[in-house]
C-alpha cells in the first residue's frame, strides 16, 4: 500500500483586500511578515511558502520612480486595476520581479516584493536555486524571490487574493511588531532615489543589501 499524502499545515487567511486598496506604503508595511505561498509549478515539487522581510513602495502617476509614472500602458495597466493583483516584470533581461497592485483602482501603485525568508518547501527551493548553499539567500532579492517560488511572467495580471490561485498572499502567522519595522532609500533607482519607501525588517537575515544606483544624484551633505 502506498504510504498516505502528508497534510499540508492550514494557512493563515488571505491578506484583506481593504489593507492593500490604500497608499502605497501603508500597503508595504501591512505586506511584511505576510506569506506568498506559491503552488507546485511542476511534477515533483512542493508547496513554496515565503515569509515576506523586506518591500518596496511605488506610488504610480506621482512617483517618477514607478513604472507607471507616465501614465496607463499595456505593460502598466495591471496598477492601474483592483488592488492585489501580480505586476510582473523582467528586470535587466535576467530576472521577473513580483510586485503587488495597490491603492484605489484607476490610481496606480504598488508593492514590490523584495526579500523573503523561506519557511516552507526549502528543498523545492533549493532545487530551484542550486548554487545557492546559505538558506537564508534562497529568496534574498526580487529577482530570487521570484525564481524561489516558481514565479514567471505567466502570473502576469493574477488575482493574489484568490483562494485558487497558485500563488497567493496570506496574512502574517503572528503580528509584526512594528518597533521592528524600518525604513530607507529604495535600491537601484535614479528617480527619487531618497525616497525612504523601502521597508524591512530588523534582525532579519534574508533582507537584501542597499545598493545606490549610481545614475542617482549623490546625497547631499548634512
Amino acid at each position: 500500500m502506498p504510504p498516505l499524502p502528508v497534510p499540508l499545515p492550514a494557512l493563515p487567511p488571505l491578506v484583506d483586500r481593504d489593507v492593500l486598496s490604500g497608499d502605497a506604503a501603508e500597503a508595504a508595511i501591512a505586506l511584511l511578515g505576510a506569506l506568498v505561498v506559491a503552488e507546485p509549478a511542476g511534477p515533483g515539487e512542493e508547496r513554496v511558502v515565503l515569509r515576506l522581510t523586506e518591500v518596496e513602495a511605488y506610488a504610480g502617476e506621482a512617483d517618477p520612480a514607478s513604472h507607471a509614472a507616465r501614465g496607463r500602458t499595456p505593460r502598466t495597466a495591471v496598477m492601474f486595476g483592483e488592488a492585489g493583483h501580480a505586476y510582473v516584470y523582467l528586470s535587466y533581461g535576467i530576472h521577473w520581479c513580483l510586485n503587488v497592485s495597490c491603492g484605489p483602482v484607476g490610481r496606480a501603485s504598488a508593492v514590490l516584493l523584495r526579500a523573503a525568508a523561506v519557511v516552507a518547501g526549502t528543498a523545492t527551493a533549493r532545487r530551484r536555486r542550486p548554487a545557492v548553499h546559505d538558506d537564508t539567500r534562497l529568496a534574498r532579492g526580487p529577482g530570487v524571490l521570484t525564481l524561489a517560488a516558481g514565479i514567471t511572467s505567466q502570473l502576469g495580471g493574477a488575482d493574489l487574493l484568490a483562494p485558487d490561485g497558485r500563488v497567493r498572499l496570506h496574512r502574517p502567522e503572528l503580528a509584526v511588531d512594528p518597533a521592528r519595522v524600518r525604513s530607507g532609500p529604495r535600491v537601484g533607482v535614479s528617480s527619487a532615489a531618497d525616497v525612504a519607501w523601502r521597508f524591512w525588517l530588523a534582525g532579519e537575515p534574508s533582507v537584501s543589501a542597499y545598493r545606490r544606483s549610481a545614475g542617482a544624484l549623490p546625497v547631499s551633505p548634512a
